[in-house]
Formats: C-alpha cells, structure tokens, sequence
C-alpha cells in the first residue's frame, strides 16, 4: 500500500502548497481511524484539504457549514410519519457520510456540539430510542477558527479529547502563495484535477494493516510513562487522558505503517506526540500568567522522558 499512501499525497499537494508535513499528520490520522481538529484562521485551505483527502480516497463526502441555528437533528437525523405506510420514518442527517466536514464547528450551539460526541465515539447515532450505525470508515474533520475570533465558542474538554489529533495548516510562503496563483491562472480549480487512488474499502484494508502494527512492550512503556508525565506536571490542571494513551499508540502504528515498517520504533511514538497531546492538555492559572503554552509542556515532556532502546 505504499505506493497508493505517496500518491495520495502527491494528490492532495496539487490543492495545497508547501504543507507537506501537515498533510502526511493528517493522512497518519485517517490511516489510525481517528478524528481531526484543524485550527486555523479563515482561508488557509482546512476545508480544501479534507476535501482533497476525499476525493482522492475515494470517500463518500459530507459538509455542515456550522453556525448557531443548525440544529442536532440536522446532524444525527429525525424520524417523520409516513402517510403511506402509516408509521414513523426515520431521515438520515449530514453525518451519513464517510468523511464528515464539520466546518467551524465552534460556532455550533453546545447542544450540536454535543450530537457530535456519540457519533464520534461510538460510529453511530441514537434518534428516538433507535441506533443507526454510521458507514465505514468514518471520519470527522472539524475546522474552527481560534477562539476569539467573532461568533466563536470553546468546544467542551470531553469533545475536544475525542479528536485523535489537532493540526494547523498556517499562512503559506511567499513561494508557495506565488505557486497557488500559478496553478489557478486561466480559471482553473487545482481541486478538479485531483484523482481517485482508492476507496472506502482499500482505506478499511490500510486501517485494519495499522492496526495490527507490533508495539513492543518497551514501546508501550514508553507511551505510557510520556503520557504520565502529563498528568504529574506541575504546570497542567489536568494531563492526558486514557484516550490519550489509545490515540497516541494508534498514531504511532500509523507512522510507522507508512514508513514501511511492520513494527513501531521509539522515533513514531516521537513524530506524532505533539499533534496527538497538546491539545488534552489544560494549563494552571499561574502558568497562563507566566505565558507558558501546552505546547511548551508537551515538548518538554517529550524531551524529558527515556528512551528505549527495542
């Protein structure tokens, strides 16, 4: 599968310029079944890439443009009566999808932030008593702009802890801006020349390999003992959560999947800690006075922590 891994790539470069690292975290994530945050301010291309990542994957795709009247059942869905058959049917919402775009997803209500975390969790939607599995693969990509920006809103720690990863795309280069203006002359869209390399069930098979990627159990040791080290630092109210730990191992599994390993290596579980932790991660009063960052203590922790020798 790794020639298909390096086209998917080289597919989504066509759409964005000179972001290659943040690419391959997002394809690391999709590849270990796990959800993605993209942070960032409006027009850097966070709603181009999952669209790129679709239609090169060949996923079924779906987006809700969030604001503060859309409602949950908008989302999970709703049943209706049925004049000819005399009984209630029920309609699927936006989430039927295997690729979800939750676009500004922080200017939902709570309450349709909330219809996100079942689905989220567990791959389905409970309407009315009933449970309606979601297709597979499935997975959710939430864009938000930072908070602060007008019409915004936290998301709730629990939603926020089920996202495997959070990634930021950033203001490209000069060189880079230079070459998206390239690709647009004459009125051409980059994203029409993308093409299909797999489909929903090739991306199943890629997942069901990562999953089955061999951690050693000093590696395990390992990932535990960073995650720990979260939970004792004096500067955090609160460190990683056990979820924390899962994603962590299924992030490293990936990388080492598309690095053409069958086995995880000390450097995986490194390449994917700050996109997988910093963003569990809630600092004290005192450290937000002091200017300190989760990103700061992230790359602390990781820098403080043996590593094993496998």
């Amino acid at each position: 599968m790794g020639n298909t891994c390096e086209g998917i790539v080289h597919e989504v470069k066509k759409v964005i310029c000179g972001k290659d690292f943040v690419i391959a975290q997002m394809l690391t994530a999709i590849l270990a079944g796990g959800h993605i945050l993209m942070e960032d301010v409006p027009g850097v291309g966070k709603t181009s890439m999952a669209l790129a990542f679709s239609r090169t994957m060949g996923l079924n795709f779906g987006r809700v443009q969030f604001t503060p009247d859309v409602l949950p059942s908008d989302i999970t869905g709703f049943s209706m009566y049925d004049k000819a058959t005399d009984s209630m049917k029920y309609q699927p919402g936006a989430i039927f999808h295997n690729l979800f775009l939750a676009d500004e997803l922080n200017r939902a209500s709570s309450r349709t932030q909330s219809a996100l975390l079942e689905a989220m969790e567990e791959a389905s939607v409970t309407v009315d008593g009933t449970t309606y599995t979601l297709p597979k693969p499935f997975i959710v990509v939430a864009t938000q702009n930072p908070t602060g920006a007008s019409g915004t809103s936290l998301l709730p720690d629990s939603q926020i802890d089920r996202f495997m990863v959070k990634i930021s795309i950033g203001y490209p280069s000069a060189k880079n801006e230079k070459a998206m203006l390239e690709r647009r002359k004459n009125g051409i869209n980059p994203m029409d020349s993308v093409m299909p390399l797999c489909d929903a069930n090739m991306l199943l098979r890629m997942q069901f390999d990562v999953n089955n990627i061999f951690v050693h159990e000093k590696i395990a040791d390992y990932i535990i003992d960073l995650i720990n080290r979260t939970r004792g630092n004096p500067d955090l109210l609160r460190g990683a959560s056990p979820r924390a730990t899962l994603a962590l191992t299924s992030m490293a599994k990936s990388c080492a999947y598309l690095n053409g390993r069958n086995y995880v290596v000390p450097a995986d579980v490194q390449k994917v800690f700050l996109p997988v932790i910093t963003h569990r991660l809630i600092l004290t009063p005192e450290a937000e006075v002091n200017n300190r960052s989760t990103l700061d203590i992230a790359k602390e922790v990781l820098n403080s922590a043996p590593v094993p020798k496998v």
